[in-house]
């Protein structure tokens, strides 16, 4: 059977916003193909490129130790947490409303699987309306999906909690329970509601909490 893979994430790239008040990336090249070709006599030159950001830049994963010190950082998040889950998509468009609650998912089975909040808000990526007023899941959706044994959560919005608000129970209560968070995801209107392996895996990065990922589908 053929297999077709969809890309759900974001490019990064020099100067962007990701998340409003964070600096974006500065990208550049520290080895020039210029400067390399003296090295060589056989005409080779090679680029090495020089990256300086903030962990939460485009499409990224959070592990446990972003909001818990003492949990999981990145290098000990077992593949088997991030890479060839099943997955679900639920669809929640933000025009319906910005926040998804614990009854949303009512009836869905989400035991050992990625599972995408598919808003379409990510059509704003790049604007000033992306990072104001965006969907988000309450904090009784994140009891329900825990209690009910989901391996991931990600979402295609600019945080997974309601950032007007002063708290982040979302975080808190789903890395708590060793569940990975992904955020500003796109493109999850070409999956459909089930069927389909996810996979968003970061570098084995040891002290950080969050990472940029290539989160992408591989549909049946």
């Amino acid at each position: 059977m053929d297999q077709r893979i969809v890309d759900l994430s974001h490019v990064i790239e020099s100067g962007m916003t990701t998340y409003p008040g964070l600096p974006g990336p500065h990208i550049c090249d520290f080895w020039t193909r210029e400067a390399s070709a003296a090295n060589y006599d056989d005409g080779s030159s090679f680029q090495i490129g020089r990256i300086d950001m903030v962990a939460n830049t485009g499409t990224y994963l959070d592990a446990p130790f972003h909001r818990y010190a003492d949990d999981a950082d990145l290098s000990e998040l077992p593949l088997r947490s991030l890479a060839d889950l099943p997955g679900v998509v639920i669809r929640r468009p933000f025009e319906s409303g910005l926040a998804t609650a614990a009854e949303h998912f009512d009836g869905l089975d989400v035991r050992g699987k990625a599972v995408l909040v598919h808003t379409g808000w990510d059509r704003h990526w790049r604007t000033d309306r992306y990072g104001v007023d965006h969907p988000f899941l309450t904090a009784d959706a994140a009891d329900w999906l825990a209690a009910n044994g989901a391996a991931l959560v990600g979402i295609d919005s600019n945080n997974i909690d309601d950032t007007r608000e002063r708290a982040r129970p979302v975080h808190t209560r789903l890395l708590a329970a060793n569940i990975p968070v992904c955020e500003h995801m796109t493109g999850l209107d070409a999956l459909q509601h089930s069927g389909f392996r996810f996979s968003a895996v970061p570098p084995k990065v040891r002290g950080m909490g969050t990472f940029p990922v290539r989160a992408y589908a591989v549909l049946a």
